[in-house]
């Protein structure tokens, strides 16, 4: 009897694992059935946008993002920078459009930090968007994101493009993000779920907006993972705006990897669990929105189900099991998945040369688990090498 326990457990452990090497392959095989939508146009109703940016500690990029949000291709904004923690001395920002708040102690938190700048709203604004401060816009951001708020969605997730690609970690950051934002962006709301939200360049109607954040306790990082999933709570998708294009600084060292990293695994162990509330809630309302981003909450970091993967594929040899098979046919399934996901799409040549460099990513992402309990305290925000 305990025998037999033993090895339902073992089977189930390694499904649980398997299955997030075989998804992405099986999310383009279901694509391919999705009828492609006519381009989407903007009717040019003119939303009224409250841009918030979000700065802790560092001021050094600040002039760089408001400039790109002024070169913005669309009229109906304002510009709500917080300062957390910055010393502000010197910092021009000249334009009407653009208001600097300092708050008048220190909140280490975007969340604290988005609510300062609501309560500070010098009118009602119909979307808010959020955008780091190491980040810088397409001019057709907001138009783009307008194709969708005309579409009567209520949150939408631009695209984050890499800002950089000056190192092997930058690069490698960059390929990362390639691979979600193809699965977890793309396809995901193609098949009719939602984007998931990258944390900044993503936008929402003021009401849900301030709605879903009134929820969400301040403390530590990953925001973003608990917005979501107030949103799919209520069953509302969230939109992929692939053209919304946002440029987002990528990691240049092993220190900000590691930082960084720590802090996004510790969201995951924190914040996995909504995706069992929100497969509960799929099966009560027979949601496909649901069901599938239910899935992709669940489905631990990348590099975390990868070790996993060949751990259980080496075991499998070991005791000779035709286990070993399979694994090593999901693990290049997965390759494939992975490789699709980069070559859709005209990419850098620094970023195909950087892959060997991915056991020492890894590595370094092993690290940052070991840090990931005390994430929080190592570091509250990414701090970038500002180049003069």
């Amino acid at each position: 009897m305990m025998t037999s326990i033993l090895n339902f457990l073992w089977i189930f452990l390694q499904i649980l694992i398997g299955y997030n090497l075989v998804l992405p392959l099986f999310m383009v095989f279901f694509s391919l059935f999705v009828a492609k939508k006519s381009k989407l146009i903007s009717t040019n109703k003119s939303f009224d946008y409250a841009i918030i940016v979000t700065a802790y500690e560092q001021t050094g990029f600040l002039n760089q993002v408001v400039a790109s949000l002024l070169q913005l291709n669309y009229e109906n904004y304002i510009i709500y920078v917080v300062a957390d923690n910055c010393d502000i001395t010197g910092l021009a920002l000249p334009s009407d459009k653009v208001i600097l708040l300092k708050p008048p102690h220190t909140l280490a938190s975007n969340i604290k930090s988005h609510h300062f700048a609501i309560n500070n709203f010098i009118k009602n604004h119909d979307i808010i968007t959020i955008i780091d401060s190491d980040n810088l816009t397409h001019s057709e951001y907001i138009n783009e994101l307008n194709v969708f708020f005309d579409q009567g969605y209520e949150a939408v997730q631009g695209l984050r493009a890499a800002k950089n690609l000056n190192t092997t970690y930058a690069c490698l950051d960059a390929a990362r993000d390639l691979y979600y934002h193809f699965y977890d962006g793309e396809l995901l709301f193609k098949l009719g779920s939602s984007a998931t939200l990258s944390g900044s360049g993503m936008a929402f109607e003021s009401r849900l907006y301030q709605e879903c954040i009134a929820k969400i306790d301040p403390a530590g990082a990953g925001f973003d993972k608990v917005l979501q999933a107030q949103i799919l709570v209520k069953n509302k998708r969230i939109a992929f705006a692939e053209n919304a294009m946002v440029y987002d600084e990528k990691t240049t060292n092993s220190t900000q990897l590691v930082n960084q990293r720590a802090r996004w695994i510790n969201t995951w162990f924190r914040f996995s669990k909504f995706g069992i509330t929100i497969i509960n809630q799929s099966l009560k309302n027979w949601s496909v929105n649901q069901f599938l981003f239910g899935l992709i909450l669940l489905r631990p970091p990348l590099f975390i189900f990868l070790i996993l993967s060949v751990c259980f594929f080496l075991i499998n040899l070991a005791i000779g099991s035709m286990g070993a098979v399979l694994w090593f046919i999901a693990i290049l399934v997965f390759i494939i998945g992975f490789v699709i996901a980069l070559l859709r799409q005209p990419i850098d040549a620094r970023i195909y040369k950087s892959l060997i460099g991915i056991p020492k990513f890894i590595y370094y992402q092993i690290i940052s688990l070991i840090h990931s309990k005390n994430a929080n305290r190592r570091s509250v925000a990414t701090k970038h090498i500002i180049n003069p």
